[in-house]
Parts: C-alpha cells; structure tokens; sequence
C-alpha cells in the first residue's frame, strides 16, 4: 500500500511545498550561476528511473563550459569551480530535482537515477534498483557512507528497492541531516570516483 499509492501521495505534497517555498532561493541561485558560470543556469541530463523510465532531469550547473581548440569540452576537474564545489557539497544543486519529483521521475527517496548509457551494463542483481522509482535522497546515507563504491551502492539500491516502508524512508531522510555535514567536512564537492566503465574492466 504504501509503495504504490501513499509514497507517491507524499512525493506530490512534499515536493510542491518545497518548490514554493524555495523560489526565492531558485531565482538568487540562477542569478549567481548565470554571474559565475554561465549559461544555461541548469543542467539537463538524460537519466532513468523505475520499469527503465528515461527522463530528463534537472540539477544546477556546477561547472564551467570550457572547450579545447577542437571544441571538445576540458575534463571535469579543469570546468569545476570553487561555487560548484559548494552547491554539490550542499546538495543545492540537485534542489530543481524536486520538479523531477513533482512529475513523477523520481521520489524523495530512492536509488540514485544513473545515466541511460549504464543500463545495459547491469547484472540481474543491479537490474532490482529499477524496481522503484529514483531518488533525490540516495538509501546510501542511511549507512553514513557517502562515498561508496559502485558495489556498496548497488547493495544498498537493491536493498531499499525490496524493502521500501514509510519507516525506511524517515529513517533516510533523517540521515540526510549528518550526511550533508559529512559531504562539506570532506569536500565532497571534488569528490569523484571510476566510472561505470572503468569499474567492469577492473573485474574482468
């Protein structure tokens, strides 16, 4: 019951009250962004969610639009900025993904949505996470590892995905609190890990 019909009666309410709450925090972020990094303010990605749902989702940019002569862009590390250290370390980048949640991408709380290029890399095993609906909030902060390897994430993903409760989800989202001081105490926002490639070629 409360998988498929109060979570998704709480996302709707929940996340339509932040939005108006943070307007103003929308419009003086995209005006900084827009100042500091350019445009476009918000970065748009293809990402997928529950029964493999592609959808577009939403986040703040957090690094410049460098490009070499070729006009391919720079690495990650050379386009990054000290404001979108802060915004990821924060998690404020990711506050336009309550619109995701609005329209039914994603829930408050679920498996991280990943890119559409990973999806025919999973296992059976990792195919589960997929069962549910993405997330803002990652079941990984549950555990106070907020720099987990892919393995540790896909646990914890398939996890929550056969055992989601109204119960899980507090427990979550309180968690949430102490994983934010985590992030800013590392400096979260440089934080960076293989990619999904690199961590198949390693096991093989």
């Amino acid at each position: 019951m409360y998988s498929k019909f109060i979570k998704r009666i709480l996302d709707i309410c929940c996340s339509f009250i932040a939005i108006i709450i943070c307007i103003p925090i929308f419009a003086m972020l995209a005006v900084i962004v827009r100042i500091k990094l350019g445009k476009p303010v918000f970065f748009k990605q293809y990402r997928v969610s529950k029964k493999n749902k592609i959808f577009k989702m939403y986040k703040f940019r957090t690094m410049k639009d460098i490009r070499d002569e070729k006009g391919d862009l720079l690495p990650n590390e050379l386009r990054f900025t000290k404001l979108g250290s802060i915004l990821r370390s924060s998690s404020i980048d990711e506050l336009p993904e309550l619109v995701n949640i609005l329209k039914g991408d994603i829930s408050l709380v679920g498996p991280r949505p990943l890119i559409v290029e990973y999806l025919p890399l999973y296992t059976k095993y990792e195919m589960q996470r997929l069962n549910v609906r993405g997330g803002l909030i990652p079941p990984e902060v549950l555990y106070g590892n907020i720099t987990p390897t892919w393995e540790q994430q896909f646990e914890y993903e398939v996890f929550y995905a056969n055992n989601v409760s109204f119960l899980l989800d507090i427990k979550i989202i309180l968690a949430t609190f102490v994983g934010i001081f985590k992030r800013n105490t590392i400096n979260y926002g440089n934080y960076s890990r293989d990619s999904f490639e690199e961590r198949l070629d390693k096991k093989e």
